[in-house]
This record gives C-alpha cells, structure tokens and sequence, in this order.
C-alpha cells in the first residue's frame, strides 16, 4: 500500500498518510475519473471502511481528498452517526488531520496561503472554494481543454460534461446565473465550474 501511494501523493505525506489508513482500517479504493466527486467514504455492511478516491486527481488534490474521506470516517466514529456528514465536528476533525500536511515540505509555497485560509472553515468540497480549487488545478498534469465560467464572456454558450448547453448570465453574489439553452431554465453555476466553450 506504501508503494502505491507514492505515485499518488506528495513524498512526506506518504507515510503519515499510509498510518491513518492503518490506525482507522481503511480498506482504500483508488478508482477511475468520476466527474461528480473526488473521493468517498463508505462504511460496508460487513462493518469495514471503504475510501475510494480518483486517480486523476493531481498528489495536492488526492492528499485533500483522502484525508477528507478518513476525516467523516473518525468523525462519525468519534461522534456517531447521527451528525451531519459536513457539519461542525467533521471540519474540526478534518482541520486537526490535515494539521500536520499544511507545511512547505508537503505543499508548494504558492499553495500553502490558499490552503491555510480554506482550512480555517473548510468545505464539503475543495471544489466549492473557487480560489483553491482553481489554484490546485494549476498541478494537473494532462493540459486543460476546458474553460471556468467565470473566464466565459457574458453572453456565451458552454456545454457541461453531460452534454447539456447553458448560455452564461450575470454573477449573483458567488454564482453566475447561466439559462439552459433546451428548457429556458436558470441554474446557479460556480465561478471554477468546468465547462467547454461553444461560441
């Protein structure tokens, strides 16, 4: 397990990484590219703890990602079931795992502010924090063939991975308006959305 999570993670946290999986029995799952999520975390009806996180993601993404998933998994082992996957005592959880990844011999010095600043109230996904989000893309090996839509001009057509067409409207606080071009009907996309520019 050691030798595989090198080729996934940055070096020094390759090992502290490999003992919360062997403190928690982690039973981990490194899987295909899923657009929907980076990562996540099953408790097994046999009673055993499945993490399963993309192969794609870049070692600062796949390091967030995983210590995300081990952080539900000590969170609700520490204060049952019954909270909320996202709430108070996952992200104090998730705070303290990460505590010890946040140093310059793990993450490069441009990363370190970004991250600090998510840690101090972290989302249910690094994706949903746009400056992080968009800072940690920039260590994806394969070239970017897609576009934000905070880069769209107003006014312009992109598709989504689903094949769906959206024209790009107006920012509303965080989010940008974009109408759907087959039903009329307005959704809320974030700034860091991924998204194929058609005109």
């Amino acid at each position: 397990m050691e030798t595989t999570l090198q080729k996934y993670l940055p070096e020094r946290a390759v090992t502290p990484c490999f003992e919360l999986i062997k403190t928690h029995g982690v039973h981990l799952k490194i899987v295909s590219h899923r657009v929907t999520r980076h990562g996540d975390y099953r408790r097994m009806p046999n009673g055993l703890h499945q993490i399963t996180v993309n192969a794609s993601l870049n070692k600062y993404r796949f390091l967030i990602t995983l210590v995300h998933e081990i952080a539900h998994l000590v969170a609700f082992e520490t204060y049952g079931r019954r909270i909320k996957p996202h709430g108070m005592e996952w992200k104090r959880t998730f705070q303290h795992l990460m505590i010890p990844f946040i140093r310059p011999e793990v993450f490069p010095s441009q990363l370190l502010p970004i991250i600090a600043h998510h840690f101090k109230n972290p989302k249910a996904s690094s994706s949903t924090d746009a400056r992080l989000s968009v800072a940690l893309k920039t260590f994806d090996i394969e070239d970017r063939k897609h576009s934000y839509v905070y880069e769209l001009p107003l006014g312009s057509v992109f598709r989504l991975y689903n094949g769906k067409l959206y024209k790009k409207g107006k920012k509303k606080v965080k989010r940008y308006e974009c109408v759907e071009i087959a039903t009329g009907r307005l959704y809320l996309f974030q700034p860091n959305a991924e998204v194929e520019l058609v005109e």
